[in-house]
């Protein structure tokens, strides 16, 4: 079985889901997860967790992306996107009268946090139900503002009524959403006519892999090599040891305290990487510095 995250290059026409039943096939394991939809018509990076690395699910989600979307100026659709039916158009005067400084302005303007409202058609629950089934039925709920941030956009060319930019920011940000609402502020309607995701946390897209190289790759016995362990995602987190003696603790996902471990630093990071004394990477912990004692945070050793 494969352990850790593979970066997929996700291609047009497939669903999250439909690349986790992909795999599962192309790898012979049903011990797959994805870490964040991304919508049928989009492309670009979609991390795969596999084994042990499913456990990673969850943290993966929490890390910052990055788009290439085409806002298509002019029209509004139901889904927010150019796959969607139009629901509004503005006249050609209308859409004379924009000029590339006052698009900028606009767009420009959604850097920093704000709330936005999640649209009808996404996978999000409202008492249980998903929105995109509730739209699909002809029924449209009140959503609340939840609050994104827009770390960075450039625009990096207009052609107006079309705008491409690239864009970071946090988890949980629909770029659709994005796009209606910045037609929105320039009064003309708007909606997302390509997107394409370059990066989730620290994966990129020239590392991405489609499904057919994944198949390549396994063929050739090749595979293994392109898949991320699951240590390596938190390099940053200083390594600790256990004790032989205390073994047992670790092998079990137990707390332990920085004098059970081989080596103690005066300063003690808010998260580490812990080993036991064997060097089987056991899981990651946080300091808890009003007992004093490391707490697991998510252990992927063994069966826990």
């Amino acid at each position: 079985m494969y352990d850790g995250v593979i970066n997929v290059y996700k291609e047009k026409g497939f669903t999250s889901h439909d690349v986790v039943a992909k795999l599962r096939g192309i790898l012979r394991q049903k011990k797959i997860g994805h870490t964040g939809t991304l919508d049928p018509d989009a492309e670009g990076v979609l991390p795969v967790c596999l084994g042990r690395g499913t456990r990673l699910c969850d943290m993966l989600t929490d890390r910052t992306k990055a788009y290439r979307a085409v806002l298509l100026l002019g029209q509004e659709t139901d889904t927010q996107d150019a796959g969607g039916q139009v629901i509004r158009r503005c006249g050609p005067e209308e859409l004379a009268a924009l000029t590339e400084e006052k698009v900028r302005e606009a767009v420009m303007s959604f850097v920093g946090p704000y709330d936005q409202i999640p649209p009808m058609y996404s996978a999000l629950k409202v008492n249980g139900q998903k929105l995109c089934d509730l739209a699909r039925a002809g029924k449209t709920v009140e959503r609340k503002a939840r609050p994104v941030e827009i770390f960075s956009i450039s625009i990096t060319e207009t052609a107006l009524p079309r705008v491409t930019m690239e864009v970071e920011c946090s988890k949980g940000t629909y770029i659709r959403t994005l796009c209606s609402d910045i037609g929105e502020k320039l009064g003309v309607g708007g909606c997302m006519e390509q997107l394409l995701r370059t990066r989730s946390g620290s994966f990129r897209m020239e590392d991405a892999l489609t499904l057919g190289q994944i198949e390549d790759l396994r063929d050739k016995g090749e595979l293994e090599s392109r898949i991320v362990p699951v240590e390596a995602l938190f390099a940053d987190c200083p390594q600790v040891k256990a004790k032989p003696e205390y073994d047992r603790l670790v092998n079990n996902g137990n707390p332990i305290r920085p004098d059970q471990c081989e080596t103690e630093n005066d300063s003690l990071a808010d998260r580490v990487r812990v080993y036991n004394s064997e060097g089987v990477f056991i899981g990651v912990y946080v300091y808890r510095k009003y007992r004093r004692f490391y707490q697991p945070e998510k252990i992927f050793a063994g069966g826990q």
